[in-house]
């Protein structure tokens, strides 16, 4: 595991209150300024480890939590912890999308306002951004104060990941962000998310075996809860070292 790690989790372990572990002793590192791809069959724990990160979980019937989740040195699991500043910090879009009941600019401009911008230029300046990194505005340009729910259902994913980008957050989580994007528009997000890197520190729930391998520069293999293999990228998807790990990747199951 890489000392360059922006999250740093350990020896994690979390069951809900109807018996199900969901995460067993999982030690992952989430790379600074890469995309790391967590990857495996449904049930492996990968949407409930980015409900954890985001805190998310605390609105689930959780009976046992444990082990270190850091971000920066900073414990996320403090109940003490500002959640709504890790949020701002920690931007996360879902594979179905969820805008706020406002018009295409409002959900967009709506956290930046909640965190006291207010001047219209630079609002203005934010939405636009945002929107074109997520491949969005070129569609919603002349329709920004149309109701969100008025887009497709394609294009309100993008909205939402618009959403999370104009307030700059320093990590996103994304889980199965492009499940419900034509493969175009699939591409230029993949594209926009390679040179995002730079800025942004990225944990990737792929919605398929190759969206993982062509993203991950760093990856990790779920399986049942545990993190059966974990190394760079190239490592785990063209020389897995697991053999568990090896079948899913050569498509032996899942």
């Amino acid at each position: 595991m890489s000392a360059d790690a922006k999250i740093i989790i350990r020896n994690f372990y979390m069951r809900y209150s109807d018996g199900r572990v969901v995460l067993d002793g999982v030690n992952f590192d989430i790379l600074r300024n890469q995309i790391t791809v967590a990857f495996g069959p449904a049930g492996g724990g990968k949407s409930s480890l980015v409900r954890v990160l985001n805190r998310l979980v605390d609105l689930a019937d959780v009976a046992e939590m444990r082990g270190r989740v850091l971000m920066d040195g900073v414990n996320l699991l403090d109940p003490g912890l500002d959640v709504i500043a890790l949020r701002r910090k920690m931007g996360v879009v879902f594979s179905r999308p969820i805008p706020l009941p406002l018009t295409v600019y409002g959900n967009v401009s709506f956290g930046l306002e909640v965190a006291g911008m207010r001047e219209k230029k630079e609002l203005d300046e934010r939405v636009e951004k945002a929107l074109r990194e997520a491949v969005l505005w070129d569609e919603v340009f002349d329709r920004l104060e149309d109701p969100a729910y008025s887009l497709s259902g394609g294009q309100q994913q993008r909205l939402c990941i618009a959403r999370v980008l104009a307030l700059e957050p320093e990590v996103i989580l994304l889980d199965e962000p492009t499940s419900a994007l034509d493969p175009v528009t699939t591409h230029k997000i993949e594209e926009f998310l390679d040179r995002a890197k730079e800025q942004y520190t990225i944990l990737l729930v792929p919605h398929n075996q190759q969206q993982a391998a062509r993203m991950a520069d760093t990856a990790g293999f779920f399986l049942q809860g545990k993190l059966v293999e974990y190394g760079t990228g190239e490592q785990i998807f063209m020389n897995p070292k697991n053999p568990q790990t090896r079948d899913y990747v050569q498509g032996r199951f899942g």
